[in-house]
């Protein structure tokens, strides 16, 4: 498949994907939400003392909001992404428990919530990853901007570190299209359980 064919099947299925996200209830969104969490700490299990980047949800994505009350009561120490620059790893800050997040600049015109310029910065053990598609390989589309492709390149090359996809059950496809510097996950969370990536 050309460069050009490529691009043009991932928008294709990036956007049935993300149509079938935005579809699902408020209730179910809650309810799925809860689900992905309880499987996503059992996979991950003792993260006591370990630090875990999560996102802060955006548009119709998966809240995180159960996964960090888990995570946090478990003795993790939880982080935030923040975009750097256009084609830079992202960085991470530290969010500690009760501090009021802030509008961060993220890719393109979009805003992020991210901790204040003052929060220690930290390099995760774990990295939750949000996705608008993905297959039962771990391969995953993002949104385009390829910021957690470079980011998880550059942390396994330093150290060890688990990556986990965090997404609705809906959101998976058949087959992602996988390109040289696309990151695979280690495994993916949903409220259908867990999905460790079969080898190609």
């Amino acid at each position: 498949m050309s460069e050009s064919n490529a691009l043009t099947d991932k928008a294709s299925l990036r956007s049935v994907a993300l149509g079938r996200r935005a579809a699902l209830d408020p209730s179910a969104r809650e309810v799925a939400a809860a689900a992905a969490a309880r499987f996503a700490l059992k996979w991950l299990g003792d993260v006591s003392g370990e630090t875990v980047s999560v996102f802060t949800p955006i548009g119709t994505e998966i809240s995180t909001d159960p996964l960090v009350r888990g995570l946090r009561a478990a003795g993790a120490a939880i982080a935030l992404p923040v975009v750097i620059a256009k084609n830079k790893p992202l960085s991470f800050r530290l969010w500690e428990e009760g501090v009021e997040l802030v509008p961060s600049a993220g890719p393109g015109l979009i805003v992020i919530p991210a901790p204040p310029d003052g929060a220690r910065i930290v390099e995760p053990d774990v990295l939750v990853v949000p996705l608008a598609a993905f297959d039962a390989h771990g391969h995953r589309l993002g949104y385009g901007a390829g910021f957690y492709d470079r980011t998880l390149a550059g942390l396994r090359r330093a150290k060890r570190i688990e990556a986990i996809g965090y997404a609705f059950s809906v959101q998976q496809l058949p087959a992602v299209p996988a390109e040289p510097h696309d990151e695979r996950l280690d495994a993916i969370a949903t409220d259908a359980g867990i999905i460790c990536p079969a080898e190609d």
